[in-house]
């Protein structure tokens, strides 16, 4: 064992040092990516970077309400993320007398903060490979447990690499006191809105600002009045000097899901299969949100979270699919698979495992993205699970209750189960029979999800009750589907490889990839955890004849401007700026005007989970906030080519202006040593 592990550190070793700017590599082995980083004109050092002996970079950077990255600007725990990031924590403040979605927040004070309740974050104290751990006989769980016992809000996770290959134990503190400081309004934060998701040139204030607060021993704790801002042990500094095409680029987050290896049989399978009828669903589920919220305010504020949630894997996978097929990705990868087989005859029974293990399990995990898509969309059924929950008393199934009434409507739900039942009795080879008796009994799906809605009683707060609710309509759904959700129970895991019946064949198909193509990048697929990317600033060829620039700036925002439309009527004092040119100093001649720089696009390899990452200069500085990605880089989850593939970032300097100009919350800028 010990023999195969000293193997594969050496392949990993040499891989590592031919490689092009693509790649997510672990911060606690940057050492060897430190020379290549250094030619393309970064300044620090790898223990610059990371570090368990002293302070780094890496104490600055945080898992956000874990599935985003944030960075710590301030000695007094100031944070930032995007504003997409922090969405559901501002719509949960939110109400129609406070709309800080439509309208922002501003605390001009620590008393004015708003606590978020269960917002969470999580800064990673150490990482450590325990591969050699877990093959002398010790347990993840055992690993974990001594671990969360060395510190107060120690949480620990095992997370394997290359397919199981390497393990490495992650210790993190968890925070769980969370406040929000600011945020713009949503046609600064999300300006566009689903029109411009994931398009360049972008002009989002994607940006939110939070403050993590400890204990009187800098400790994390529950929410207490008597809590104290966190003193982080880094913060970062904030360049306001500006980019230029070609200068180095550095993000720093937690990634959270690609696949650099899978074969060619899941490549058809995305492309021709699972984001088509992914995508073919949320149309519909947005469509039916979308109408309902043009019609009233309440129900916009009510299902804005849920709608941005929906919409933003929705555009993604159309992006998907096209990279996918402009790139020929799924010809490349049978060229590839070829090729192997050809020059490794004696591994060719790895990759025929693989197809055959594909064939095993794809229908399988087609239903349970089905279900996904489909009946769990289906939100009434929640209050059963409430109400049956042996956890819970009944005040609390109350509250739980309560809590999910203000963010629903029954009307939409009704909606959204007529149309959803219909596509799952449509698409899916999994229905139990207690829901084909009950599609049966009522002539069809659609009937059905009629007359269910037409029977409950839990439409509203005030007709339900712990005891109606067990007996309801919709606990006779939820005992009908029940059987479906037991059967797909099986197939969740992040991707359909991830499933162990194809996983086990990765494992020795990627160590023979990294024995026989030694000009490869090889680096771990992400999961969530702490990553290091880097490139430079460039604008690309969107297509022929039509290059992009890679900055964006304010005059792109005033001609987006419409009072007429939601998601394009900027705040009026983002209008008077601009008709004043009263920028102060984040004012900036650029392109032959006087302007505001808002956005910029590099080519830092990166994918979900890298929402509100640090985007730093040569020196390390904090020079914007990573939000989103080009619409043709979103096949980078698979194959990420440099030609096409650019992060978008928020420009720093957008951010404090509109903190200072639209916030007048000059306050916070003073804190970030500015």
């Amino acid at each position: 064992m010990k023999r195969t592990l000293l193997l594969f550190a050496l392949l990993f070793a040499t891989t590592f040092s031919a490689v092009a700017d693509k790649g997510m590599w672990l911060p606690s082995l940057i050492s060897s990516r430190i020379k290549d980083m250094k030619s393309k004109g970064f300044k620090l050092s790898a223990e610059d970077i990371y570090s368990v002996n002293q302070a780094s970079l890496k104490d600055a950077v945080v898992l956000f309400d874990g599935g985003c990255t944030g960075e710590i600007v301030s000695e007094k725990g100031l944070l930032l993320t995007n504003h997409h990031c922090g969405y559901d924590a501002i719509q949960a403040l939110s109400s129609v007398e406070h709309d800080y979605l439509t309208n922002g927040f501003w605390a001009m004070n620590h008393e004015e903060e708003l606590y978020c309740p269960g917002l969470k974050v999580h800064i990673l104290v150490r990482m450590e490979e325990v591969t050699d751990r877990i093959a002398t006989g010790e347990t993840k769980e055992e690993i974990i447990a001594k671990a969360e016992a060395e510190g107060i809000g120690y949480r620990a996770k095992v997370e394997s690499m290359y397919y199981g290959n390497i393990a490495y134990l992650f210790i993190y503190r968890e925070f769980n006191d969370v406040r929000l400081v600011g945020a713009p309004p949503t046609t600064i934060g999300k300006f566009g809105a689903d029109n411009d998701n994931w398009i360049w040139p972008r002009h989002t204030g994607d940006f939110s600002v939070f403050r993590i607060y400890a204990n009187e021993n800098n400790e994390p704790a529950e929410y207490s009045a008597s809590n104290k801002p966190y003193k982080p042990a880094r913060h970062f500094q904030i360049s306001t000097k500006g980019i230029k095409e070609g200068d180095f680029t550095m993000i720093y987050g937690f990634p959270g899901n690609t696949q650099e290896y899978i074969t060619s049989d899941a490549v058809e399978y995305i492309a021709k299969l699972s984001d088509p009828l992914k995508i073919h669903f949320r149309t519909e589920r947005l469509d039916i949100i979308g109408a309902a919220q043009a019609q009233s305010p309440k129900t916009r504020i009510q299902y804005a979270a849920k709608q941005a949630n929906i919409a933003n894997a929705w555009k993604k996978w159309q992006g998907e699919v096209k990279g996918i097929n402009r790139l020929g990705t799924y010809d490349k990868k049978v060229a590839y698979e070829t090729k192997f087989r050809a020059e490794n005859p004696e591994k060719a029974y790895i990759l025929d495992s693989l197809k055959a293990a594909y064939e095993r399990n794809m229908e399988g995990y087609f239903n349970y993205e089905l279900f996904n898509e489909t009946l769990r969309g289906i939100e009434l059924q929640q209050v059963v699970a409430i109400a049956k929950s042996e956890k819970l008393s009944d005040e609390q199934k109350q509250a739980a209750a309560e809590l999910f009434y203000k963010d629903f409507d029954v009307n939409v739900d009704r909606q959204l189960a007529v149309a959803m039942l219909k596509e799952y009795e449509k698409y899916s080879s999994f229905i139990s029979e207690e829901l084909k008796a009950l599609f049966a009994q009522h002539g069809g799906a659609e009937n059905y999800a009629n007359w269910l809605y037409d029977n409950t009683t839990l439409g509203t707060l005030e007709g339900f009750t712990v005891e109606a609710a067990k007996s309801d309509a919709m606990a006779e759904f939820v005992a009908a589907i029940a059987p479906i959700q037991k059967r797909v129970k099986k197939y969740t895991y992040r991707n359909l490889s991830n499933i162990p019946d194809i996983e086990q064949w990765f494992r020795p198909y990627v160590k023979a990839l990294m024995e026989w193509d030694k000009k490869r990048a090889f680096f771990p697929d992400a999961n969530l955890t702490l990553r290091v990317a880097y490139g430079k600033i460039a604008g690309y060829e969107y297509a022929d004849g039509e290059w992009h620039l890679p900055q964006t700036t304010l005059e792109g925002i005033i001609a987006k401007d419409n009072p007429e439309i939601y998601d394009y009527n900027v705040p009026q004092a983002l209008r008077d700026a601009y008709a004043t040119k009263d920028y102060g100093r984040w004012g900036v001649d650029m392109y032959g005007k006087y302007t505001v720089p808002v956005c910029f696009i590099a080519t830092n390899h990166t994918t979900g989970g890298n929402s509100g990452s640090p985007v730093l200069n040569n020196k390390g500085e904090l020079i914007g906030i990573n939000f989103d990605r080009t619409w043709l880089s979103t096949m980078s989850d698979i194959e990420f080519d440099e030609t096409l593939c650019r992060n978008i970032i928020c420009d720093i300097r957008y951010v404090l202006f509109v903190v200072d100009k639209v916030g007048g919350a000059g306050w916070l800028i003073e804190e970030m040593g500015l």
